[in-house]
């Protein structure tokens, strides 16, 4: 953990609400809150999309035109991401797309952005657990120089609605 200082509430700086996207139902629960928190509490909202290459190939350029699709599925599902914080609550968030591991990609991006005030994350509704990111990053002996905020993944737009504003 950093302990590079939080300035979202200096003067001419704005908290952000970081959330992460991966096209997972839990990411859409998410979204949602986020939304809410931030049209409510006058804060921003950011969006980070993490392409990851599991694999590399080199053969006649295919890595890259796996790297291309992987990028252009992340722009989809932010764009898609955006409409609904869009039409959840007027917000218009900041979008960011890295490639790499989703934890050091969080971390990273919380620690160049100071003015992220919290990453929110939901939990999967699934039996075998929260979901792969929350387990990753409970399990880690790195934390973040953040609170994280867990929304219950089957909550629906209303109550999160009425818990969030």
């Amino acid at each position: 953990m950093s302990g590079a200082k939080r300035r979202s509430f200096e003067s001419g700086h704005r908290p952000k609400f970081l959330v992460v996207i991966d096209g997972s139902p839990e990411s859409s629960r998410a979204v949602h809150f986020a939304a809410r928190r931030a049209a409510r509490t006058g804060a921003s909202l950011i969006m980070l999309g993490v392409v990851t290459m599991t694999e590399t190939f080199e053969f006649l350029g295919v890595g890259d035109a796996i790297r291309q699709e992987a990028e252009e599925e992340m722009t989809r599902l932010l764009a898609a991401a955006v409409d609904h914080a869009k039409e959840a609550a007027a917000v218009t968030p900041e979008q960011v797309v890295r490639e790499g591991d989703k934890a050091a990609c969080i971390r990273e991006l919380i620690e160049a952005d100071q003015d992220i005030s919290f990453l929110v994350l939901a939990a999967s509704t699934e039996s075998t657990g929260p979901g792969p990111l929350i387990s990753g990053i409970a399990s880690s002996s790195q934390g973040f120089a953040v609170p994280i905020v867990i929304v219950p993944g089957d909550l629906t737009d209303e109550e999160i609605d009425a818990l969030a504003g």
